[in-house]
């Protein structure tokens, strides 16, 4: 555990800078696909295999190897899948797990800051990846960042208005994993607030005990 935690304190801030670089790197060939270059190409292959090495390591410094690997399949299979461009929003599971070792530090504080960066994170890589999947398809509805933004939204929070879908193979699956993504941010919304409720509740309940033990004691010495 140790040497772990360890890990974390040294990865922490270049892995979060790689996340940053994969970002840039796939998000500007398609908001400007002009400027597409052959050097985007080598800074995603970069972050990929720092990405594989930080799970390696993981797996190496876990006190059960096997247990983790079970537990972080996700993880696993962001890095374990080929460079197709199609399966490159899979790598923002692993960004998102980078952002979680630092909210987990203190989920209390931090876990609202997190889920919306998670949101962001998610909606905004799932728009880019159904614009570069839809934009020259044939009858196809989204075909600016605009028109994948605004479905990437009614998508999340679950509205589908239909005046922007998908007509791709590729853009229906990124659509199905945004439904179940709005659908667990949702629900990891909600059990936010009610644990805050059950909390602050729990907090006043006992504060009128011990009014009521001061008050009864009061009586008695009376």
């Amino acid at each position: 555990m140790e040497r772990s935690a360890r890990w974390d304190r040294i990865t922490s801030t270049p892995l979060h800078i790689a996340a940053l670089a994969f970002l840039a790197a796939y998000a500007i060939p398609i908001l400007w696909p002009g400027l597409r270059n052959p050097g985007f190409e080598w800074v995603i292959l970069v972050v990929w295999v720092l990405f594989a090495i930080d799970y390696l390591a993981r797996v190496v410094l876990a006190e059960n190897r096997l247990r983790y690997v079970r537990t972080h399949l996700i993880d696993l299979a962001a890095i374990a899948l080929p460079m197709l461009r199609p399966l490159r929003l899979l790598r923002v599971v692993t960004i998102l797990s980078i952002l979680n070792r630092r909210a987990s530090v203190n989920l209390r504080g931090r876990v609202a800051a997190y889920l919306v960066g998670a949101t962001t994170l998610l909606g905004f890589c799932a728009a880019l990846a159904a614009l570069d999947a839809e934009r020259y398809a044939p009858d196809a509805t989204i075909t600016t960042f605009a028109d994948a933004a605004w479905w990437t939204l009614t998508t999340m929070t679950t509205v589908g208005y239909g005046d922007c879908y998908p007509v791709t193979a590729t853009g229906r699956w990124i659509g199905a994993g945004l439904m179940i993504g709005g659908i667990a941010i949702l629900g990891t919304v909600t059990a936010t607030i009610a644990s805050w409720l059950v909390e602050h509740i729990s907090e006043g309940s006992e504060v009128e005990r011990l009014r009521a033990e001061i008050a009864e004691l009061r009586r008695n010495r009376e």
